[in-house]
Formats: structure tokens, C-alpha cells, sequence
């Protein structure tokens, strides 16, 4: 076991930190599975890393166990991997940062990161989801908290946090409208398990991060109420059906929704039990309560809140979601699950495509 001591920061440190940032070096901000994967990843590609939790007993028992024995047991850290829940300490001297908060915390985040980073300083996100309250995606959030001339990214793809930290076979997307930014985010986080793909589209990778969380859930219900593998199959491909015009109408590419962020995470979140949002939905659809649930997966459940985030901004847009719309409706309305499979199944036949011309 590592005793390494707490990074310190202040007074002049910190002024000089904020105007020349390190350059080798990266900060993750949120100490959950996800996050500390990340930080695992990027020190494992020999960056130094800083991770930051807001919770103090549990960022003292990461420096204690020199790991994260609550979410990733056995994962060992690097001793180039520092931990702290000083937030100026973590903000303070990188010059990348890295959120991976739950959506419903990303703009208090953000607003809290604002007077402690320079103006040099880029930040991206590995946060999926839409802000509840506003509908926006969260590159619009950070442009209203952080300036819109600052560069921004957003991590997304078929990832679950255990794989990576047991440094399994991933591919993951970089996007940002920045190039050279992309580029280089996706530089340090690809190593000999790990290939990071690039692109401009922002607005297509985090809509096919977020909806896909809603549609996992629809496909667990289904599995609770003892559908099997034809409904999960009808589930997955008439959910890209649907994640599809929302993307087109707020500008999304059809290829980013076709890649490693739209259909790539929507198979994964849909067909394996590492995903919190098919087991919540497998419980729900069993009739169990919500919150305990919610209590028995013990982290975010980020489909929760995208689903009424998702089902507003199609009916803005007049695009038709019938999944999304019946999640909603069992998760916000009071629809039973079983309620909510014969609305879908009792929808008015229709080709499976549009006809043109």
C-alpha cells in the first residue's frame, strides 16, 4: 500500500498553476465507476492524473486503499494517479479537465470549476445525459457557465467502467468541434486496450448517450414483464429508429447515431446487466418499487431523468418517440410497464420506412 499525501495548492502555487497549466497532466472530476476508470486509463497511458470527489470519507479511503474498492475492487492505482476533494486543488493546475458527474450535478459543476480554471484551460466531459430543468444538452450548459470561446469535448461509446479499469478490449468516441482538440483528448486515453475515435458532431454523440440510456431501460422493462429475446431485438432497432429524426432535426450526423456513441452504446446499454439502466428497468417492469431499486444499484440511474429531458425535446421538435414516450409515462406519469407494452403494441401498423419521392 501507497502512502502518498494530498496535492497542496495556494496562495502564489495557485496563481502560477491557473496562467501555465501542466501540460502531461489531466484532472477527473467525479470518483464514481466511470470516473475512476477514466483516471485509471489516462495514468496507465502515463499522464499524471488528478481525481476528485466532493465526498471526503470516501476520497480519504481512495488515498487510504491506494483504489476504489466501492465501485472497482482490485484496481489498483498508479502512483502517478493523485486523489483529493479539494476542488481548487483538482481545478488548480491542469490543463485538461475532465467531468464525470451525474447530468443532474454537471451545471453546479461547472459553475463551481468557473473561478478556479484559466482561460487556457479546455474541458470535456464523459457525463451522459441532457440538463432536466432546461431540456439543453450539455455542451450548451458549459457554454453558458464557461464562455463559448473555450474548447470543449464530449467521451462517449460502448464502455462500461469495470472493462476498461481490467484494461478489456474498448473503443470509445471524441468528439469536439475543435479538431485538434479531439485529437489530442483522444491520444491520451488510447493505449494497447483502448482506441479512441474522433468527431466534430457534439450534438450527435451526446443525444445517442443519452437516449440510449431511456431505450435500456424500455428493453429491461420488457425482460421484467418476461418478454424475451424477439422484444428486446424489436426494442433496440425501433429505438435507433426513433433516436434518429430527433438527431437529424437538432443537426446531428446520421453516422455518428450509426457509430461507437448512437448504435454502438445502444447495443451495449441494452444487452448486459453491467448497465444500471436495464437492471432499473428489469426491476420496474418486475413490479418493484422504484426507489428501491434505485437503492439496491447504488449509483446514478441517468435514464431516469433523460426521459422526460428526451420526451420534451421531441414533442418541441414534432418528432414521434413511442419508447421514449411510454418510459416517460411509467417513470413520470404513473403508466404501468404492462399498460405501457400494449400502448406500443397496439400502435396503428405502418411501414418500417418512410417511402420517398
Amino acid at each position: 500500500m501507497h502512502n502518498r499525501p494530498y496535492i497542496e495548492v495556494a496562495g502564489e502555487a495557485d496563481r502560477i498553476c491557473r496562467s501555465d497549466p501542466d501540460n502531461n497532466s489531466i484532472t477527473v472530476l467525479g470518483a464514481g465507476s466511470w470516473g475512476t476508470a477514466l483516471a485509471l486509463l489516462l495514468a496507465r497511458n502515463g499522464l499524471k492524473v488528478t481525481l476528485w470527489g466532493h465526498q471526503q470519507t470516501h476520497m480519504d479511503q481512495l488515498h487510504k486503499d491506494r483504489s476504489n474498492e466501492r465501485y472497482l475492487p482490485q484496481s489498483a492505482f498508479p502512483d502517478n494517479l493523485t486523489v483529493t476533494s479539494d476542488l481548487a486543488v483538482a481545478a488548480s493546475c491542469n490543463h485538461t479537465i475532465l467531468i464525470v458527474v451525474p447530468s443532474r450535478s454537471f451545471r453546479e459543476t461547472l459553475q463551481a470549476i468557473a473561478p478556479l480554471i484559466g482561460d487556457i484551460t479546455r474541458v470535456a466531459w464523459a457525463t451522459k445525459g441532457i440538463e432536466l430543468s432546461s431540456g439543453k444538452l450539455l455542451h450548451i450548459v458549459a457554454r453558458e457557465e464557461l464562455g463559448k470561446g473555450r474548447d470543449f469535448a464530449f467521451i462517449s461509446g460502448p464502455t462500461f467502467a469495470r472493462e476498461v479499469a481490467n484494461d478489456q478490449p474498448t473503443a470509445a468516441t471524441v468528439a469536439s468541434e475543435n479538431e485538434s482538440f479531439a485529437m489530442e483528448l483522444a491520444s491520451m486515453l488510447h493505449g494497447p486496450a483502448f482506441r479512441a475515435y474522433t468527431t466534430t458532431d457534439m450534438i450527435g454523440a451526446q443525444l445517442g448517450g443519452a437516449i440510449k440510456n431511456v431505450l435500456a431501460i424500455a428493453v429491461g422493462m420488457a425482460e421484467g414483464l418476461g418478454f424475451g429475446a424477439n422484444a428486446r431485438s424489436a426494442l433496440i432497432t425501433r429505438g435507433l429508429a426513433e433516436m434518429m429524426p430527433l438527431g437529424l432535426a437538432l443537426g446531428a450526423r446520421p453516422e455518428t447515431l450509426m457509430g461507437l456513441a448512437g448504435v454502438g452504446d445502444l447495443i451495449l446499454t441494452c444487452t448486459d446487466n453491467q448497465s444500471r439502466n436495464r437492471r432499473f428497468g428489469l426491476g420496474v417492469g418486475k413490479g418493484l418499487p422504484f426507489d428501491d431499486v434505485i437503492r439496491s444499484i447504488g449509483q446514478e440511474i441517468e435514464g431516469i431523468d433523460a426521459s422526460a429531458g428526451i420526451y420534451r425535446l421531441a414533442q418541441q421538435h414534432g418528432v414521434e418517440m413511442p419508447i421514449t414516450e411510454q418510459v416517460y409515462k411509467v417513470l413520470h406519469e404513473g403508466l404501468t410497464p404492462r399498460e405501457a407494452a400494449h400502448n406500443l403494441l397496439m400502435r396503428e401498423q405502418k411501414p418500417e420506412n418512410k417511402l420517398r419521392g
